[in-house]
């Protein structure tokens, strides 16, 4: 995949709505949802400030395991064939697999995501960071599983692909595959830092939110 794509639409405005702890305090407002998940220290706030373009929209911190929360952000997508705009949540949830993280706070993370998964909602699809440099951790398959088992779409995306060479890409993204055992899978390479990857997934989200 690569940036020669048009992307269908531009975000246009974004702002924090809310940060939860329990299905209480999720938004209100019903609107489509793309949630994004990852290992801890994955990319996964610098790649939603790349994509946004909202450069602190997520907090970027040195420090792993630090969101803690599922945190909600309000996006207005403008579609450039016909200006019409479009309100969507971009869902920012809580990194898994944290080594330094206690074991209990650990247990008590996944229950909370795995609520918010099955909870009644407009939820289109989770998009799952994996580190491109690396091969899959066990976490990383087993969240895969967890997701394809209960029918939710997600939609893999490696990232931090400006790490590695150009020709490593594609052999990584095949070991990618081979480790979530799906060789059909669609993944997507994506540099936070040079925006590559950027085009497809607007489009992507672009399609989704008519859909």
């Amino acid at each position: 995949m690569t940036d020669i794509i048009k992307e269908s639409i531009n975000i246009t405005k974004a702002e924090y709505i809310a940060s939860a702890v329990e299905s209480s305090q999720f938004p209100e407002e019903k609107l489509r949802q793309i949630a994004f998940i990852g290992r801890s220290n994955v990319g996964k706030s610098s790649l939603i400030n790349s994509l946004t373009r909202f450069h602190n929209l997520a907090r970027v911190s040195g420090q792993p395991g630090k969101t803690q929360t599922i945190n909600f952000f309000k996006l207005t997508a403008k579609y450039y064939k016909d200006a019409t705009t479009k309100d969507f949540y971009l869902v920012d949830l809580p990194g898994y697999g944290y080594a330094k993280t206690g074991q209990d706070k650990r247990k008590k993370w996944a229950v909370f995501i795995e609520k918010y998964f099955l909870f009644p909602q407009d939820l289109y699809c989770v998009c799952q960071l994996i580190d491109i440099r690396h091969e899959p951790m066990p976490s990383d398959v087993k969240m895969f599983n967890w997701l394809i088992e209960h029918d939710i779409p997600v939609f893999v995306i490696a990232t931090k692909a400006d790490k590695i060479g150009k020709g490593t890409v594609a052999k990584n993204i095949s070991r990618i595959k081979k480790a979530l055992n799906v060789r059909e899978l669609t993944i997507l390479p994506y540099s936070s830092t040079k925006n590559e990857g950027r085009s497809y997934l607007l489009d992507f989200i672009g399609q989704a939110l008519v859909e």
